[in-house]
């Protein structure tokens, strides 16, 4: 793999509501250290990733900038945008035409091992024009209309999605363009690779890498890397 040609965005502007707390939710602690700095470690871990564009919230990019100072790997900060797919299309205007292939991720993710981001990135350098981690659903799945069952779905062609995912830089920033003219959100870069008209293609997940979204989920980050979660 040629590191130079590969970058890593980390999304890292997310207000986290449903948690409640007075800060950002990619700047909360587990176990030491803030969600965005364990997440962005992990992607210049990768022998993939040859630099890093961090989507800070605004008035946060100083404290970003200071969560990502050593990490071996030229780094920018950008301010992210309203929704993630804004920030998304900025920190790919940062990108530029300096990596032919980019890594999305989500902060809020920082159990994903440095092997996903190579593993995502060596399809899309095989030829896909993307690559998606999945992971098989366990749970019966059941379509539900106005409190009531209408239909329960065979699970063997679905999947839960996670990132990092990975695409071609130029593809994935027409597909953004193109969804912003539309005025299309989407809640994940392959579904608007999927909606442009690509086949994105999949590559084992890993069931650890779960998005913190709730107080448990931030309770259990905290207990898994050896901290208190706060």
């Amino acid at each position: 793999m040629d590191p130079g040609g590969s970058a890593a965005i980390v999304l890292a502007a997310g207000v986290g509501r449903r948690i409640g707390a007075e800060e950002p939710k990619a700047f909360l602690a587990i176990g030491g250290r803030t969600m965005l700095a364990v997440s962005a470690a992990a992607a210049a871990a990768s022998p993939a990733i040859g630099s890093l564009v961090i989507a800070a919230p605004p008035g946060w990019e100083d404290r970003a900038t200071a969560e990502v100072r050593d990490l071996g790997a030229p780094v920018e900060v950008v301010t992210g945008g309203l929704t993630r797919q804004a920030s998304v299309r900025i920190a790919l205007e940062a990108v530029g035409d300096r990596s032919r292939w980019v890594a999305v991720h989500d902060a809020a993710r920082p159990f994903a091992p440095p092997e996903l981001f190579t593993e995502v990135l060596r399809a899309v350098l095989a030829g896909a024009v993307g690559a998606v981690p999945i992971v098989p659903i366990a749970d019966t799945v059941k379509r539900v209309r106005d409190g009531a069952v209408v239909g329960t779905e065979a699970r063997a062609e679905l999947a839960l999605a996670q990132t990092p995912q990975a695409f071609e830089t130029a593809i994935l920033r027409e597909a953004h363009e193109r969804a912003a003219r539309a005025g299309i959100d989407l809640t994940d870069d392959a579904a608007i690779l999927e909606w442009a008209g690509h086949t994105v293609v999949t590559v084992a997940g890993d069931q650890m890498n779960f998005k913190i979204t709730t107080l448990m989920d931030l309770a259990l980050a905290g207990s898994r890397i050896g901290g208190d979660g706060g």
